[in-house]
């Protein structure tokens, strides 16, 4: 079974858009590149040509990659998952045991994550603590700098 994306319904449309960008505007620009590149000639020693098929090659990659995860995403509604559980798309406040100043974060999809915007990956070590728990419990997060005990203040979609 191939492996599935979840994402939030935000996520998949700016993937959707990033893909019409991809497909329309920058995957153009690099043929055109490669145009201007081969009428200078020698290709041997033409490292605006090498430069030119190096970025296609990494935008048909990502392509491939944005189609990929597009087609088996996994658009998560968080308001079908109980109000107080802790799933993808929702923010969750907690706060670590023994500090006074609680920390939130949107739990979203792996390509949506934004930590310094407060938008941690379903896959990061924190998320993957709390998703299935509910407001007041107490939950160990395993980071590789060490364990700690958080409690959940508050869930919402």
């Amino acid at each position: 079974m191939p492996k599935t994306y979840p994402m939030t319904a935000e996520g998949k449309e700016k993937l959707e858009a990033e893909l019409k960008n991809l497909k329309l505007v920058k995957r153009p620009e690099v043929i055109e590149r490669i145009k201007v590149a081969r009428s200078y000639g020698d290709l041997s020693e033409n490292s605006e040509y090498d430069a030119a098929k190096d970025e296609q090659s990494a935008v048909e990659q990502r392509i491939a990659q944005v189609e990929q995860m597009l087609k088996y995403a996994d658009v998560v509604d968080a308001d079908s998952v109980d109000p107080n559980e802790v799933s993808v798309g929702k923010t969750v406040t907690y706060t670590e045991v023994g500090e006074d100043d609680p920390e939130t974060y949107t739990i979203v999809g792996s390509d949506e994550s934004d930590p310094l915007n407060g938008k941690i990956s379903n896959d990061s070590p924190i998320a993957q603590a709390l998703l299935g728990k509910h407001k007041g419990d107490t939950v160990t997060i395993a980071t590789p700098g060490g364990s700690f005990d958080v409690v959940i203040n508050e869930v919402k979609a």
